[in-house]
């Protein structure tokens, strides 16, 4: 089991790889802004962080840097999820640190695929 932090704006999707993340055996806290998503990862010390890019205040790209900087966070995996996916938007989300990008619509089967292949690389 790992801990996932899921930072999305819109509560429909939130709930959605919430849901999909916890049937798949995982621990998650789930909140609806980057803020709230660094001061999560702060606390629980996450595995992975699912981060939308487009949110109030402070978008996934900032949260991502952010938790970057953390000395702390330095090891946790970051998949980007948004509607953005051009590949500018691709190259700026690498940038900022992601270790994965996946755009919307997507699909949760391929979102849980997609981090429990972050975890197993991060058990080497």
């Amino acid at each position: 089991m790992a801990r996932i932090v899921v930072a999305e704006d819109d509560a429909d999707i939130r709930e959605l790889v919430t849901f999909k993340l916890e049937t798949s055996g995982h621990e998650v806290t789930a909140v609806g802004d980057g803020a709230s998503a660094v001061d999560a990862c702060r606390e629980v010390c996450p595995d992975v962080v699912v981060l939308d890019l487009m949110m109030p205040g402070m978008g996934g790209l900032d949260a991502c840097r952010a938790i970057r900087k953390d000395p702390e966070l330095a090891d946790v995996r970051v998949i980007l999820l948004t509607a953005r996916a051009q590949e500018s938007d691709i190259e700026q989300g690498f940038a900022a640190g992601a270790d994965d990008y996946l755009a919307k619509p997507f699909s949760p089967r391929e979102l849980s695929s997609r981090v429990q292949a972050l975890l197993a690389r991060s058990r080497r």
